[in-house]
């Protein structure tokens, strides 16, 4: 049996595993490179093997780092299933679209721009994939509760379990016959913070010969969510009533947007801050939050309770999903008053961009960044102080105030990820530490090393198989 890694090992994006046994070959993920200028190439430069001889794809979630070449995979050549929890199917029938109409334009503009300025290249330039190979990809999905183990292929079962980050995400746990004997791997995917709103906190796994687990935040522990929430409210109260300005928070369509919404109403109900008026500008985001009122039931209770409240106070915190080209171009006559949440979380492409370009220049507001933020992402850029930015050909100087939220992170922590591996009774035999960026990564495998004196632990490298006896 061998196990390779084809992307966020060193980095947080690209998740793609691919596994050898005796019952065939399957991936594990298949992600997006996103944040820096390398991320176009790699993307084009990734799935190298033969697609062909793949049997099997599981999904840990619906994030396009976990999901977004799909499309690719399956037009250069994958004819085999893809298996995800349910929740997850039906959000990747909103996102991988809305990834591959995105795809589809930024190339449009691309070629657009390149004529305008009388440049010739000899070609054009092409999207990563088209809506219609989209579409395909999404006729190989099957869909599994949470619990029930199936067969991908001869002698691998597979069970997701609940990893509490996202609606429908998954901690992917298999067993795989080997000539000497069944062993047991686990894909953490994402684990979510515990004692988050919306979604439930992740399961708890006892047992591993081989572990993948993700170091997103490895390196660090998350602010208490009371100081969070303080935070928030210094932010809305001194950009809304003092300052007089637009709050603009870059969000992740699925999870992200809908925590924020739910935080945000949670602060209105208990007085903390006055009514709201939050506009949801992006279509995805709407149907990602349409699909998490379908799947009620894998909600914690607070959520429950509070989306109750919303339903009875309806102009306490006013909520409004923009959909159209022109109601979202309006926004920019408001100046004042919005708390305005929008795609993509990194910022790097989607609506938010044109938020970003009509705000940011404009020091009565606030740009409130409530998720991680890849190197070299626009996003990663202001948080680090970035003086300017280049959005869309045009130099724009950041005069807004940035917050850095962390706090509102779907990610465990590193006391979180450490109290997740605890409850396993032994120590795998080993341990992948995947999903974080160098430093992170590094500390991490050194914290598991010493703080739970587990031996093994590997930071893989991209490409070079590991053996698992």
């Amino acid at each position: 049996m061998e196990l390779s890694f084809h992307g966020a090992a060193g980095e947080v994006t690209g998740s793609c595993a691919r596994l050898r046994c005796d019952g065939g070959v399957g991936l594990i993920d298949c992600g997006m490179f996103q944040g820096g200028r390398l991320a176009a190439k790699k993307n084009l430069a990734a799935l190298d093997f033969n697609l062909r001889a793949l049997d099997f794809v599981l999904l840990t979630h619906a994030h396009l780092d976990h999901s977004g070449l799909l499309p690719r995979l399956v037009a250069l050549g994958y004819r085999g299933a893809i298996h995800a929890t349910a929740a997850t199917v039906d959000l990747l029938e909103v996102m991988l679209l809305d990834s591959a109409h995105i795809q589809e334009k930024e190339a449009e503009w691309a070629n657009r721009h390149e004529r305008a300025r009388h440049l010739r290249r000899g070609w054009d330039a092409a999207p990563l994939y088209t809506v219609a190979q989209a579409l395909e990809s999404l006729r190989r999905l099957r869909p599994h509760p949470y619990g029930e183990s199936f067969s991908p292929a001869r002698g691998v079962r597979c069970t997701f379990h609940e990893a509490g980050h996202i609606l429908g995400s998954a901690i992917v746990e298999l067993d795989v016959d080997t000539g000497g004997g069944t062993r047991k791997l686990v894909f953490s995917g994402d684990l979510g913070q515990p004692m988050r709103p919306v979604v439930r906190d992740p399961a708890i796994l006892h047992a591993a010969d081989y572990l993948c687990i993700e170091s997103t935040y490895g390196n660090r522990s998350h602010r208490p969510m009371a100081d969070t929430e303080d935070e928030l409210v210094r932010a809305l109260n001194h950009t809304l009533k003092v300052k007089g300005g637009n709050v603009i928070i870059p969000a992740f369509a699925v999870g992200r947007t809908q925590e924020v919404i739910f935080v945000l109403a949670h602060l209105v109900r208990q007085g903390r801050l006055e009514p709201l008026e939050i506009v949801v500008d992006s279509p995805m985001a709407a149907a990602a939050t349409e699909l998490t009122l379908r799947h009620d039931a894998l909600w914690d209770a607070e959520t429950r309770d509070l989306l109750a409240w919303m339903r009875s106070h309806p102009g306490r915190a006013s909520v409004r999903f923009v959909q159209d080209v022109e109601e979202s171009i309006a926004l920019n006559d408001r100046h004042s008053g919005l708390v305005i949440i929008s795609a993509s979380g990194m910022c790097d492409a989607g609506r938010i961009k044109y938020h970003l370009r009509n705000n940011l220049a404009r020091r009565e507001c606030s740009i409130v960044i409530a998720g991680f933020q890849a190197g070299g992402s626009l996003g990663r850029r202001l948080v680090d102080g970035a003086r300017y930015v280049t959005l869309f050909g045009e130099r724009v100087p950041v005069r807004a105030d940035i917050y850095t939220i962390g706090g509102l992170s779907a990610h465990a922590d590193q006391p979180a990820l450490l109290a997740w591996l605890a409850n396993f009774r032994r120590a795998p035999r080993q341990t992948f530490v995947v999903h974080g960026e160098q430093q992170a990564a590094e500390t991490f495998a050194e914290a598991i090393r010493t703080k739970l004196g587990w031996g093994g632990v590997t930071l893989p490298s991209i490409g070079e198989p590991y053996n698992l006896s």
